[in-house]
């Protein structure tokens, strides 16, 4: 089986595949910025930086070789912003991108396609074209499985929900099987997953660990978390000096901003804005700092190997955020490989 991973950012994807043993030849994304972090990391994935709305199926060809339609699996992890907008009923840039995914589905007529992204995208009013890509697959003679899928139920220590939709020729698809969970393995946590790094101060970058590094925090967050009570504690408990002037007239807000990660139990999601204490709770259980970059790495279980290339903590931890979680990607290509009759059952 050969993939084509689409909008393949940093690798998080790409790389899962291949540790699910699928031969991975080739990524595309528009960001450049990714590009060195997906090759050194990916070998012998080739990154192609292409905007999808523009690249021919022709280009792909040329880079993929002759790869029979049953060989091939198509992937698409789009961006997930143009689906979070749910009022405002279907965006362009939904449609352009999930349109465009289905022009290469139907030019290249893979025997695997494979989607992720918010469970937002199926929420989107009307004749979405989500509706009519799921329509279109089925004319095409594909058999559809989707639902909302949590990836800590697949062994990420991260409580993070995704859409997914698998489509098969031949095989009826249905839910991969969950690993972690009630009656399965325990769910995998922060303190089993990051507590093994050397500590740090706000601002500071480790010497010798990839990617360990911490944001600067201003005089005032800093006194702000060291008023944030150890595992799991929240702006809550700041005495009212320090209350964010937004929060004064008895809005709650988001009680998650400026809080702790719990040690015992997954991460929440983390989105391309988490080395940012103000963005979610992304504090560090017990260290006055945000989580590093590499911890957040760790959390999407990339393993400590896996290293960033960026000019900036806030690019490198849009790689990070925006990456598929590679033990999900590796539960649902090791799925598909079964499906394909690749793998014993």
């Amino acid at each position: 089986m050969i993939p084509i991973d689409l909008f393949c950012g940093a690798g998080g994807l790409t790389r899962g595949l291949l540790n699910a043993g699928i031969e991975v030849r080739l990524g595309i994304d528009f960001d450049e910025g990714c590009h060195q972090t997906y090759e050194i990391n990916n070998h012998p994935a080739t990154f192609l930086v292409a905007d999808v709305r523009e690249l021919s199926v022709e280009a792909v060809r040329e880079v993929i070789g002759d790869v029979a339609p049953d060989d091939l699996l198509l992937a698409a992890c789009a961006p997930c912003q143009p689906f979070s907008q749910l009022n405002r009923g279907e965006r362009n840039e939904e449609a352009t991108l999930l349109r465009q995914f289905g022009r290469f589905v139907e030019a290249l007529q893979p025997r695997q396609v494979f989607v992720e992204n918010v469970p937002g995208l199926t929420r989107v009013r009307g004749r979405s074209t989500h509706k009519r890509f799921r329509q279109r697959l089925e004319q095409l003679g594909y058999r559809i499985w989707e639902d909302v899928l949590d990836a800590k139920a697949y062994g990420v220590p991260q409580t993070r929900k995704r859409f997914i939709l698998i489509a098969l020729r031949g095989v009826e698809p249905t839910r991969p099987q969950a690993t972690h969970g009630p009656n399965l393995l325990p769910y995998e946590t922060v303190g089993n997953t990051i507590r093994h790094y050397p500590p740090l101060q706000a601002g500071e970058t480790h010497p010798t660990v990839p990617n360990h590094r911490a944001a600067i925090l201003s005089p005032i967050n800093l006194e702000r978390l060291r008023h944030t009570p150890h595992d799991g504690g929240s702006r809550t408990a700041w005495p009212r000096h320090l209350w964010l002037e937004c929060y004064s007239n008895g809005h709650d807000g988001h009680t998650d901003v400026y809080g702790r990660m719990s040690w015992n139990s997954p991460a929440p999601a983390l989105t391309s804005k988490c080395h940012s204490l103000s963005n979610g709770r992304y504090g560090h259980p017990e260290q006055d700092r945000a989580m590093s970059l590499r911890e957040a790495a760790k959390l999407q279980s990339f393993a400590d190997g896996y290293v960033f290339f960026a000019d900036s903590l806030a690019k490198t931890s849009k790689q990070i955020g925006n990456a598929v979680p590679v033990r999900f990607a590796e539960a649902i290509g090791a799925y598909i490989r079964r499906l394909a009759g690749e793998l014993a059952p």
